[in-house]
């Protein structure tokens, strides 16, 4: 019989981390949240705090009772959900409905052999300002929405909601839509010649910034800027089809000289590792991914798949971060 009872979110990890731990511990699956505010009415009391009062979510009725049983026989049990706030909740939720008088948090940011073991060793109690953070973040979901979207429904159109998140991301969209509309474009041109040396196949292109002598000498102190502008285009705009034509014509079977080849070393950085936000926005602009589709690949590679006698290996470190921090088993 096992001595410790491990508990984490979902099966699929937690097949990985029993392999990780041995014998002596036995790692079950919460299944995700197992409370939440109940599903009609506000479940807020606003004259009170706005104490949230949650309700057992339906069909975890079952899993509450068998997770209590098994917690009877353990001597430890470890409280292993995701490093976050709505994991800090669902590892207090789980103290509370179990009943449990001195849990252990387990806390690790990769499924790797290490990585869980490391958490076991070092574990620590039920963070309150995590699992204050996820109450508010929940309250204010369930007021925003409770109360803002009947008012949509009247003013606006049935259906419509309001949130949290949502009703920010709307008005930022607004704001940006009215500058896209009040913007006053200006027509500019651009002239670039394609060359190469005299007898040679390969070629390059050359942006046309200004006329010889348009640009006139300066102090030492200000050539960085007046360089920088004629790079831009700066000091001689192009502002129309006629104008760019007759300058076409006037280099039309000219002659061009390289006056100035400049070498430097450039030191290039390498890209930090994916956070939550970039791991999203990369693969929306290279794969046409949704970030839900996004979130569901980056949590199986997460909980581990099978790579051959080497069973289940976790791949990525939690994908729900800030952090560009790379595992030292990376």
């Amino acid at each position: 019989m096992a001595k410790y009872l491990v508990i984490v979110e979902s099966p699929a990890k937690a097949k990985t981390i029993e392999k990780f731990l041995g014998h002596d511990f036995e790692v079950r699956a919460s299944m995700g949240h197992i409370i939440d505010l109940p599903r009609k009415g506000l479940g807020v009391d606003t004259r009170h705090e706005f104490a949230p009062k949650y309700d057992v979510i339906e069909k975890k009725d079952r899993l509450i009772k068998e997770l209590k049983a098994a917690s009877k026989k353990a001597d430890i049990v470890y409280l292993a959900p995701d490093p976050d706030r709505e994991g800090e909740f669902i590892a207090w939720s789980l103290k509370d409905k179990l009943g449990l008088r001195h849990p252990r948090r387990a806390v690790f940011n990769e499924i790797t052999r290490h990585a869980v073991q490391d958490a076991i060793d070092h574990t620590r109690d039920i963070d309150e300002n995590l699992f204050n953070a996820q109450q508010a973040r929940r309250v204010l979901d369930r007021l925003v929405g409770y109360k803002i979207s009947p008012l949509l429904w009247r003013r606006v159109q049935s259906g419509t909601s309001a949130g949290r998140v949502q009703s920010v991301a709307v008005r930022l969209i607004c704001e940006r839509e009215g500058e896209i509309r009040a913007f006053v474009s200006e027509e500019y041109w651009t002239i670039a010649a394609t060359l190469s040396k005299q007898g040679a196949k390969s070629t390059f292109d050359a942006l046309l910034v200004g006329r010889q002598g348009s640009l006139p000498a300066s102090d030492e102190a200000d050539q960085p800027d007046e360089k920088a502008r004629a790079a831009t285009g700066e000091r001689f705009r192009i502002s129309s089809r006629e104008q760019a034509e007759a300058i076409v014509r006037e280099l039309d079977g000219a002659q061009y000289v390289v006056s100035d080849v400049v070498q430097k070393d450039v030191r290039r950085q390498p890209y930090l590792p994916y956070t939550t936000s970039t791991l999203q926005q990369d693969a929306s602009v290279r794969l046409r991914s949704k970030p839900k589709r996004t979130m569901a690949l980056a949590q199986a590679l997460y909980e581990g798949i099978a790579l051959g006698e080497g069973g289940h290996q976790g791949l990525i470190t939690y994908m729900r971060t800030d952090s560009t921090r790379v595992s030292s088993e990376a």
